[in-house]
């Protein structure tokens, strides 16, 4: 069982801890078949949409309701510890319909988000590119005003539920001004002409990933998410919210790791003795609690700032996204190398943890993004 004493940390409230014991209970029954990643994915999607904890991932339509970013990461960091895709199911409804909860019309909330709490849509966040990578403000994408329509042109890769996802939050370049302030946000079902499949991609942690393209892929502006040019704005909005629970889903990853690597140690027999009788090992189980606390301290320290009302916690999130993926790949790391042979086995619990932490570092904003990022804020004294 996972250290659970940072639930009295003056981070969460009764109501953050009573989820977490419930998410508990959910995730003991949980069970995912991993033939078919593309099945599996719908099947956690309708499984997390039944037993309610979609609603957390998207604001009811109607309602004053906010994302509760604790709430977020709570879930994200439960889920990975027990099942890394159960993790990426809930964090793509809620970073694919982000962009609608932060900024949709009332129509267009009450059109999608029932749907995405219920598990009864899919959705994706289209915004990396081909040539551009975390490079956002240079897309290059084209969304062109015809009367009452957009026409989309371009390509979007590396798109997280891509082929299987009913909706896309596309960021598309209206000409409203160059770099970021030219860009746009829609909502592009994925059932809408010229919106096709270029490229399945295929990963080391199987995910639906893929390459879209959009040739004449036309939209009614009704689907325009927020002001003409306000695309960049919304975009990083929504990462504000979200980056922090990436932190959350490695922290998962790496409690698992601890956990798998203190059954590994006080339970293998080296010449007679336990291997925790090493203090080599006992150092390195030392450095893997230390990096799993750390982690946690700075990723509930940004989602409680944004949960206390902060605008921006651009710094605080990629802190804390950049310190708890690192840091996940060097307990993993050493969890691994405690297992021996054993650790490097196809199917094992810490090969698996191998396989999925590594692209976490690289997915909304890689780690050397995360670092620019904190030293301009840093240079720049906010």
């Amino acid at each position: 069982m996972a250290d659970r004493s940072f639930l009295t940390w003056p981070f969460f409230e009764d109501h953050h801890r009573a989820l977490a014991e419930a998410l508990e209970e959910f995730t003991a029954q949980l069970s995912v078949d991993h033939s078919d990643t593309d099945q599996a994915c719908r099947d956690l999607v309708q499984q997390l949409g039944a037993a309610g904890w979609l609603q957390h991932a998207a604001v009811a339509p109607g309602t004053d309701d906010a994302l509760d970013v604790r709430t977020l990461c709570l879930i994200r960091e439960t889920l990975a510890r027990h099942d890394g895709l159960a993790d990426f199911a809930f964090a793509m409804q809620g970073l694919g319909s982000g962009a609608i909860s932060l900024f949709g019309t009332a129509d267009q909330q009450e059109d999608w988000l029932p749907k995405v709490r219920s598990g009864a849509a899919i959705a994706g966040f289209a915004l990396t590119e081909p040539a551009s990578g975390s490079d956002v403000a240079n897309a290059t994408m084209t969304a062109v005003r015809d009367g009452d329509s957009y026409v989309l042109n371009g390509a979007k890769t590396w798109i997280s539920n891509g082929g299987i996802a009913d909706l896309y939050t596309v960021f598309a370049r209206t000409g409203d001004a160059p770099g970021a302030k030219g860009l746009s946000a829609f909502m592009v079902p994925a059932s809408t002409p010229g919106l096709s499949v270029a490229e399945r991609l295929e990963t080391i942690a199987p995910h639906p990933l893929a390459t879209l393209s959009f040739e004449g892929c036309r939209i009614p502006a009704s689907a325009r998410l927020g002001d003409s040019g306000a695309g960049f704005k919304i975009a990083m909005s929504v990462l504000d919210v979200f980056r922090p629970t990436v932190a959350a889903a490695a922290l998962g990853f790496a409690r698992r790791a601890l956990e798998e690597a203190v059954a590994r140690v006080t339970t293998r027999q080296v010449q007679g003795a336990p291997l925790f009788d090493l203090q080599m090992v006992q150092g390195h189980i030392a450095d893997m609690a230390l990096d799993v606390d750390a982690s946690a301290l700075l990723i509930y320290r940004a989602a409680w700032a944004k949960d206390s009302g902060a605008p921006r916690v651009t710094r605080e999130a990629a802190m804390a996204k950049l310190f708890s993926t690192d840091q996940a790949q060097q307990v993993i790391d050493k969890a691994v190398q405690l297992h021996g042979g054993d650790g490097v086995r196809g199917g094992t619990v810490v090969e698996r943890l191998y396989r999925e932490i590594r692209a976490l570092r690289i997915y909304e904003g890689a780690s050397d993004v995360q670092r620019v990022i904190i030293a301009r804020q840093t240079l720049g004294g906010s």
